[in-house]
């Protein structure tokens, strides 16, 4: 367990060492790739499951509260799943924060997140690959293909205008 927790933390501050390149936007398309699954849980114990939203277009959005590119976008974010939530989006906020809930919950609360927030570990991370920064967005479709992947801050335009056509 204490190796586990070990590994953990240097990734995260491998991570944190790499995202000094968060404001650079970086975007891709990385064809049609199904979305790998996760299971990660929110501050109520309550478990988010991405094969459980199968049907919506979801939106996961991997961030920390240090980083200012990630706490830039979250009021876009809020914005858009206020927007879009009845019309089939789904929003996932992915918190990479060391101290775990601890930094994460009162930031939260602080902001009023209207969208639902989970803990990330190193194996969503490797599940994901290639996060070298953060925020980075990967868009994932109603049959579960992830479509796209931006790295850095994205405007509120920017997220209407991925997910438009999806909807």
């Amino acid at each position: 367990m204490k190796r586990l927790r070990i590994g953990v933390m240097t990734g995260f501050v491998l991570m944190a060492f790499l995202s000094v390149s968060c404001g650079q936007n970086r975007q891709s398309s990385p064809g049609v790739t199904a979305a790998p699954n996760f299971v990660l849980k929110k501050a109520d114990g309550t478990a988010v499951e991405l094969k459980s939203l199968k049907g919506k277009v979801v939106v996961v959005n991997f961030w920390a509260t240090w980083c200012g590119p990630c706490k830039a976008e979250i009021p876009a974010m809020m914005n858009v799943y206020e927007k879009y939530h009845g019309k089939g989006l789904e929003i996932v906020g992915i918190a990479l924060d060391n101290g775990g809930w601890s930094d994460v919950g009162p930031y939260v609360a602080k902001v009023k997140i209207n969208y639902p927030i989970v803990l990330g570990d190193e194996e969503v991370v490797k599940l994901y690959g290639e996060i070298d920064a953060i925020p980075t967005t990967v868009i994932v479709d109603r049959k579960g293909n992830i479509v796209a992947r931006h790295v850095g801050m994205m405007s509120q335009g920017q997220f209407e205008a991925q997910e438009r056509d999806l909807l």
